[in-house]
């Protein structure tokens, strides 16, 4: 990767960032970091800013979106993890051996109400997974199951269409090209 490239990535990422706190963050699960380099590593972290009214969020369900491979979620204290993985339509190789299924979906559950998520309070699920080699927005749906109701951050922008118009969208990630051979990732 190119120290252009380096600086231009650490830039968006300030600056997505910085956007993602003061602006749709109270409203809609959002991502930490909005950008991530073709290819890389990336920690996907989501910042949940509210309950469904004043009723606390119990469960949190990520789907992960074509081409992030190899997902591993963060535990929780005081919350259960839940793995789900599907076989793959197209297999891949990773450290040489063949990979015929993959991580589809994590879902973090509160174990007692005690361990609820209080609408008035914040809090961050994580995962790691590995970029997609090609540039591009890949969208992560997120559902979020509260005491009672429940939000679904699901809806991806149509040709034309700003995230920003969408009343629940999901989390986006721009991945953006490497410019250069990859390195070894993780």
């Amino acid at each position: 990767m190119s120290l252009n490239t380096m600086k231009k990535i650490a830039v968006i990422a300030l600056l997505s960032g910085a956007g993602g706190l003061f602006g749709s963050a109270s409203a809609h699960v959002v991502l930490e970091y909005q950008v991530a380099p073709a290819g890389a590593g990336y920690k996907a972290t989501f910042k949940v800013g509210h309950g469904c009214g004043a009723s606390p969020t119990r469960q949190i369900a990520v789907d992960i979106p074509a081409g992030m491979r190899g997902a591993r979620p963060m535990p929780k204290p005081g919350w259960t993890l839940d793995v789900q993985r599907e076989k793959l339509a197209q297999p891949y190789t990773s450290h040489g051996r063949s990979i015929t299924e993959d991580v589809v979906r994590v879902t973090w559950t509160a174990k007692t109400p005690d361990d609820m998520l209080q609408s008035a309070h914040y809090d961050e699920f994580a995962l790691v997974a590995q970029a997609p080699e090609q540039a591009g927005t890949v969208y992560w749906p997120v559902r979020q199951v509260c005491a009672e109701g429940k939000n679904d951050w699901t809806e991806v922008p149509k040709a034309g269409q700003k995230l920003s118009d969408l009343k629940s969208p999901a989390a986006a990630l721009e991945i953006l090209p490497t410019g250069g051979a990859a390195a070894h990732h993780h």
